[in-house]
């Protein structure tokens, strides 16, 4: 049967590739490299930079496919998101049909972590419900952007005694900060979100290109940086043609 691996590769710093990611990856005969895009073509260079630099298997070779772009919501956000998914899934499902053998192993090398705010398994599993291909799924953690904001400004996540939230942009913007939770960590912000939360005294703590030579970290009382941040984002986003990044808030408070 075939063999797919789920790897996650870090936040943007190939030495956030851990031993059992450089493990997997030279076990499989195949590896996936996602391209989106002239636009953020970086994204697929630092995958073939890891390849190239922890790949040491001299039988495995490098498959890019590209991904097509998501439709801007017309009516309902989670049919927009399930049909974009189903159309990566039928080529995921060609991708392993057409280039892993029936007894071969191929990789798909992941952002971050392939458990949080990653399709991948997901996708994988409409793949397996279509039924044109049987396949065994390993899953092998990497460290998220997350672990790298809070790394990057030196900071614990939660408080003593206290939880923390991981959200959206879009849902910060509906719900605003939690009511049972002092931390809110927001992911997939492409609208700027924090402008729109009312508590000014919060504390964010800002990042960019985590992990990656260009990283950019700011921090300050919401009220005093936000536009700052605003700025520098813009600026970012120009020179480099794409942006990633997140952020930590916090209410005011011990």
């Amino acid at each position: 049967m075939r063999k797919i691996l789920v790897v996650g590769i870090g936040a943007g710093n190939p030495e956030h590739l851990t031993v059992q990611a450089v493990n997997a990856l030279n076990r499989a005969d195949v590896l996936f490299i996602p391209d989106k895009g002239e636009r953020k073509s970086e994204l697929a260079e630092l995958r073939r930079e890891i390849c190239d630099r922890f790949v040491t298997n001299p039988a495995s070779r490098r498959v890019e496919f590209a991904v097509p772009v998501r439709a801007r919501p017309t009516g309902s956000y989670r049919q927009t998101v399930d049909d974009w998914h189903a159309a990566i899934a039928e080529i995921y499902e060609r991708l392993i049909l057409g280039e892993i053998g029936e007894d071969g192993c191929g990789a798909f090398l992941i952002w971050g972590d392939p458990s949080l705010y990653d399709s991948a398994l997901r996708i994988l599993e409409r793949v397996t419900r279509r039924g044109n291909v049987e396949f065994a799924l390993e899953v092998i953690p990497g460290i998220t952007a997350i672990q790298a904001l809070a790394a990057g400004h030196k900071m614990a996540l939660n408080r003593i005694g206290d939880p923390f939230l991981v959200t959206t942009g879009r849902r910060l913007t509906e719900d605003g900060m939690p009511d049972n939770a002092g931390t809110a960590i927001v992911l997939l912000d492409g609208q700027q979100a924090f402008l729109s939360v009312a508590d000014k005294s919060a504390t964010i703590h800002w990042g960019a290109y985590l992990g990656t030579p260009d990283e950019i970290l700011l921090s300050g009382r919401l009220g005093d940086v936000e536009e700052e941040i605003v700025r520098t984002r813009e600026e970012a986003r120009w020179r480099h043609g794409w942006i990633m990044d997140t952020y930590l808030l916090r209410k005011a408070g011990n």
